[in-house]
């Protein structure tokens, strides 16, 4: 069996879908993305899949990663990355229906049955918020993540703070101590007002702090988990184990996010998460993303000691009229419950992509952007 042809196809909101094909007839799908970055990845892709990936079999997933990686003099970062991590899906995808099995069981076998999953919530006031937490829980999730800052100064002042404290305890108010709330920071904040925000919000018990700063800044991390009972969670911006390697060394990370989208697929975050789990780190595998990608997660949580809760905003627990699971053919394959999600167990990836729509779909202007945001004396703000 070889490699011999591929398409890609960008499509909304913001996600790029690899169909990689063979001459057996089998046919794998990745979800290779950087989001904003669509058409630089696109190109990555089509670099790494003509200049060496056609003619391959494709069941030597390993030699193929590295040959990928170290084959090239530049290497690592976001785009090569996420590039790498969406052939390795298809590559996967393609061995387990070679094989007849799912994905997890080509990795060992199960270590669990299912996996908790949490919902994004969100709303322009504390009340908005806690609102839609209630209306999450309501639906059967026992665990949210919500972002508890939108623009704040690089040094900003006690009503600033005060906002941000007053969305968590709503939402806390509203949802009770039975429910895990995990608070994203999403690297907005300086070292110095994440120690502080996080003084304040401890009292609510937030499952984890989420980016509390920005990954070029993670020297600051100790400093701030010297100030909080909370765990610290962060990696949906490292793209390889070398970059979890410094992480882990820092000592004050309790909860990696490796993207099987961004991290070099699902052969390196299973790597990443071995790694963690030598340190007494647990993971919960970051995927804002599509189907494609969050089958990949679900299938690698299935198999990892060490992970805890799983990231998604599909909606899952919804598969009517659901948009973002329309591009599979069995929008419920997900099997939700309880606030857990469990893998499918078909060949593979285990999902079926409904391609008549993706395609139809690829028709449309995409080119997600995210904002721009300033401070007010007119100087660049985190998003």
């Amino acid at each position: 069996m070889e490699i011999t042809g591929y398409e890609l196809f960008e499509v909304p909101p913001r996600w790029v879908f690899l169909k990689l094909e063979t001459d057996a007839g089998v046919c794998g799908w990745g979800e290779p993305i950087v989001e904003g970055h669509a058409k630089t990845t696109k190109a990555a892709v089509e670099e790494m899949i003509d200049n060496y990936l056609l003619g391959k079999d494709p069941l030597e997933i390993e030699r193929h990663w590295q040959a990928l990686y170290r084959g090239r003099h530049f290497r690592g970062g976001p785009i090569l990355m996420s590039a790498l991590g969406g052939i390795d899906q298809a590559l996967w995808d393609i061995k387990g229906k070679h094989y007849g099995a799912p994905v997890y069981d080509l990795l060992g076998g199960r270590a669990r049955d299912r996996i908790r999953v949490y919902q994004w919530v969100g709303g322009d006031t504390p009340d908005a918020v806690a609102r839609a937490a209630v209306e999450e829980v309501e639906n059967g999730y026992r665990a949210l993540k919500i972002s508890v800052v939108s623009q704040l100064k690089r040094i900003d002042t006690p009503a600033a703070v005060e906002h941000v404290r007053d969305r968590l305890e709503a939402v806390r108010d509203e949802v009770g101590d039975d429910v895990d709330v995990a608070v994203d920071l999403r690297g907005r904040v300086t070292s110095g007002m994440a120690k502080w925000i996080a003084a304040e919000l401890d009292q609510y018990d937030p499952m984890f702090y989420e980016e509390p700063v920005l990954p070029e800044h993670a020297g600051t991390l100790p400093r701030i988990e010297s100030h909080t009972k909370v765990p610290l969670a962060t990696g949906e911006r490292l793209y390889s184990r070398w970059d979890f390697k410094q992480t882990l060394g820092s000592g004050a990370v309790d909860v990696l996010q490796p993207s099987p989208s961004h991290a070099g697929g699902i052969s390196e975050v299973r790597k990443i998460a071995t790694a963690a789990e030598s340190e007494d780190v647990l993971v919960s595998l970051h995927c804002p993303l599509g189907p494609i990608s969050f089958a990949s997660c679900v299938q690698l949580d299935t198999t990892l000691p060490n992970a805890i809760v799983q990231a998604q905003n599909l909606e899952i627990h919804q598969t009517a009229e659901n948009d973002l699971l329309n591009y599979l053919e069995d929008p419920s394959v997900f099997g939700f419950e309880e606030g857990y999600v469990s893998a499918p167990d078909a060949p593979g990836l285990g999902v079926e992509i409904d391609e008549k729509l993706v395609r139809e779909q690829s028709k449309s202007r995409v080119d997600w952007q995210s904002p721009v945001w300033y401070h007010d004396d007119g100087s660049i703000a985190e998003w």
